[in-house]
């Protein structure tokens, strides 16, 4: 009998189905926050009365709104956010968008806490991987000022301590994490997400499905982790195809956000991902893939890789999503080209001369070498990027 410990983050509360407005007021009121600053999608904010609707709620409570961050959350941009909380006397920070919103509204409050004010500042609080694969955590003091979140994407980074900035200079996608570093709250409203653009909701959706994905085909998960993951891929498996027929069912978005939520559990709980999330966080800070396009790309081709191996924890994947008797790279490849999402590297801009890089970095990713079939060298993962270009 394998024992384990699962770790938990310090989210306090999720609203479920509730008004982003509405929820965010409460949970000003209930922090006692003064100084609210949102950190906000660029497109929300122009294109949508969202924002205003959310500034509007908190009234005199509202301290500031930014909205300049850039895809993959690169330290610059992360830096000025951070300013920007500073300049405002911010004593609670809101995002509201997709995962580099997320992101960086987590890794701004552990700036403000100590006082980096320039980029190389941010190097003695990224998680470094050795050569032999160890992953070595800097220890710090948590941030002070409390993050809530408002997704409206799927990819589930509002329930991770883990964050995510890009090294400008390297290319590089580094994880910054503290337990503290995840948001006090969640708040998930599916009216929210409809004005998210559909290949959007839908790529990191998938993404959410790859974390129950992968999951599954751990060694290094269990019983509570596999249920939890099996729940998330069958409200996936179910919620994203009635939002390609129906973009305004938000039944089906909330079941989306809700197995976005229960995806990220085993992860949160210490279930290390595969080859496709490692190889997805490269390709998306050195390639500029979007997150949910990585996934989209990368996830089948990974299964198929590992099934050459051992097909033992693969079974529960196909059954999940409808399949059963059928491999889970084809069930999953046929899911999500059901979706119209990409399935090739090259489809999503990623040259053949950039495959050797991307193998490199991906060796000093944290799940780099926690794939069900080993990796132990870069040859490995260049099999798998070239079956998959």
């Amino acid at each position: 009998m394998a024992s384990r410990v699962m770790h938990w983050s310090s989210v306090e509360r999720v609203h479920i189905g509730e008004p982003a407005a509405e929820a965010l007021r409460a949970e000003a009121e209930q922090l006692a926050a003064s100084r609210v600053f949102l950190l906000v999608s660029g497109h929300l904010r122009r294109a949508t009365d969202e924002i205003a609707k959310i500034e509007a709620a908190l009234g005199p409570r509202h301290a500031a709104t930014w909205s300049g961050m850039v895809p993959h959350a690169p330290r610059t941009s992360v830096l000025a956010a951070a300013e920007a909380a500073r300049q405002a006397g911010a004593d609670l920070i809101v995002s509201v968008g997709g995962g580099s919103v997320t992101d960086a509204a987590k890794i701004a409050a552990l700036l403000l806490k100590h006082n980096v004010t320039d980029t190389a500042g941010f190097e003695p609080f990224r998680t470094t991987v050795e050569e032999d694969g160890r992953v070595v955590q800097p220890v710090f003091a948590a941030p002070d000022i409390r993050v809530v979140c408002l997704p409206t994407t799927l990819s589930g980074g509002e329930f991770n301590p883990l964050a995510g900035a890009t090294d400008e200079l390297t290319q590089h996608k580094q994880g910054y994490m503290h337990r503290m570093m995840a948001p006090v709250a969640v708040v998930l409203d599916p009216v929210l997400t409809r004005h998210t653009p559909e290949w959007l909701f839908l790529s990191t959706g998938v993404r959410a499905a790859d974390h129950a994905v992968e999951t599954l085909a751990s060694y290094h998960s269990d019983d509570f982790c596999d249920g939890v993951a099996d729940s998330a891929l069958r409200l996936l498996a179910e919620g994203l195809p009635r939002i390609k027929a129906d973009p305004g069912d938000s039944a089906g978005r909330l079941k989306c956000q809700i197995g976005a939520w229960q995806s990220m559990i085993p992860i949160v709980g210490g279930v290390p991902m595969g080859a496709s999330h490692a190889i997805g966080h490269i390709l998306g800070g050195s390639c500029d893939v979007p997150h949910g396009y990585t996934s989209c790309v990368m996830s089948p081709f990974v299964l198929a890789w590992n099934a050459e191996s051992d097909t033992s924890r693969q079974g529960r994947i196909s059954d999940c999503l409808g399949a059963p008797g059928q491999s889970a790279a084809s069930a999953f490849d046929r899911f999500i080209r059901s979706l119209g999402m990409p399935r090739r590297l090259a489809a999503v801009g990623v040259g053949k001369d950039r495959l050797t890089m991307v193998a490199d970095y991906t060796l000093k990713d944290i799940w780099g070498r926690t794939n069900p079939r080993p990796i132990a060298t870069a040859a490995d993962v260049l099999q798998i990027l070239e079956r998959a270009w």
